[in-house]
């Protein structure tokens, strides 16, 4: 909560750093890539000393059908904040969705820990208020990395105030199970980012630059909205279902 609190303030103190950060060779999208690179350094440390530890052991610990629910759950939850951001947006579709996803996941998922949607076919329509911002010609702004939060851009950093409230987990009262769901929160993510962690460890690249590729990539297409890219254009089915950022299925071993 203190980091989505500070991060709008630290989104302006970077950007007072943006002219004297850039170079010849710099990404026009990534104008603070030597802030960036810097704090993404600070994070891997973090990441290797608590994050992926804890994530590991639960991942270990839990089975696969309890993490699923899990996961779902969280999920759930946030199809309610997609229904929001979707109406706002003026986004008929993805609103009626979001509504029916949240319902019936809600009511007949016990409580979205079974996802009943998507077995009767409702597409999740992700979104948030960053997205909401671009919707209506507020500009993405520069890449930013934020502090244990990670990958950002300026607008989606200034947004995170307000998507912190749109977090129904924030609507429990009793303290210390509503700090305990936060916790849960952050090891399932982190449990579900293993796979790809192994993979950017093991490859050849820059994971830096991939990193920040593939965010803004997905960012620009959940903008365009299912079925188009971040430019309009209509995509293929295959890519308009990975829309959502999500890798595919682990294959059987």
């Amino acid at each position: 909560m203190v980091g989505r609190r500070l991060a709008p303030a630290l989104a302006l103190c970077v950007l007072a750093l943006a002219g004297c950060a850039s170079g010849p060779n710099a990404d026009p999208r990534d104008p603070l890539e030597p802030y960036n690179r810097s704090m993404t350094r600070f994070n891997d440390g973090v990441d290797a000393a608590v994050l992926k530890p804890v994530a590991t052991a639960y991942q270990q610990a839990v089975p696969a059908m309890a993490r699923t629910g899990v996961s779902n759950f969280f999920a759930n939850l946030g199809d309610a904040w997609s229904f929001v951001n979707n109406t706002l947006q003026l986004r008929a579709e993805g609103a009626l969705a979001s509504f029916f996803r949240f319902s019936t996941n809600t009511f007949l998922g016990l409580g979205g820990v079974l996802d009943v949607a998507s077995e009767m076919g409702i597409e999740r329509h992700k979104q948030d208020f960053g997205l909401t911002l671009g919707h209506w010609g507020v500009p993405p702004g520069p890449y930013l990395v934020l502090p244990i939060l990670g990958p950002s851009t300026v607008r989606d950093t200034l947004a995170l105030p307000v998507d912190s409230r749109g977090n129904l987990v924030r609507e429990v009262e009793h303290v210390p199970s509503r700090n305990a769901l936060y916790v849960l929160r952050a090891v399932d993510v982190r449990s579900n980012l293993l796979r790809a962690g192994d993979v950017l460890d093991s490859a050849a690249l820059d994971k830096y630059s991939f990193t920040r590729d593939v965010f803004l990539q997905v960012r620009s297409q959940r903008a365009a909205g299912p079925g188009r890219s971040g430019d309009g254009t209509v995509r293929d089915d295959d890519d308009a279902s990975r829309s959502d950022g999500m890798l595919p299925p682990e294959p059987a071993q």
